[in-house]
């Protein structure tokens, strides 16, 4: 799997979900802000991949594998904007906005290292709210 792309749409369908909301091909084109084919183009894939299921005209739902990856961009999400708001001062929609470009491509090394670290900073541990 691996691309970004795959894991922007994984991302927007787990906190759609997360959030206790029905995710249809609309929700995610406007999150997105792609058009309708492109997002049927790709849930099309992502059913390929065993990641959700989808049945023509109706809601679209991540499977097991597909909600372990959301859950993991999630934190990774957390982490990063965490880092970003808490240690840097980033101004907190700032750091949402990067987390979720940097969630994508940060390594396994990186995230672990930078995990470590906020948690040796007390107050770099507390939780900022997500998105």
């Amino acid at each position: 799997m691996g691309t970004n792309a795959f894991e922007r749409y994984l991302d927007v369908i787990y906190e759609i979900e997360a959030a206790g909301g029905e995710v249809r091909v609309k929700d995610i084109a406007s999150a997105l802000e792609v058009s309708y084919p492109s997002v049927s183009e790709m849930v099309d894939r992502l059913v390929t991949e065993g990641l959700v299921t989808h049945d023509k005209y109706q809601n679209i739902s991540l499977t097991s594998r597909g909600r372990r990856i959301g859950k993991g961009l999630d934190e990774k999400h957390e982490v990063i904007k965490r880092f970003f708001a808490n240690v840097l001062g980033v101004d907190e929609k700032v750091a949402d906005k990067d987390a979720c470009e940097i969630e994508h491509v940060i390594s396994n090394e990186s995230l672990d290292r930078l995990v470590r670290y906020l948690e040796s900073i007390p107050e770099a541990g507390r939780r900022s709210s997500r998105r």
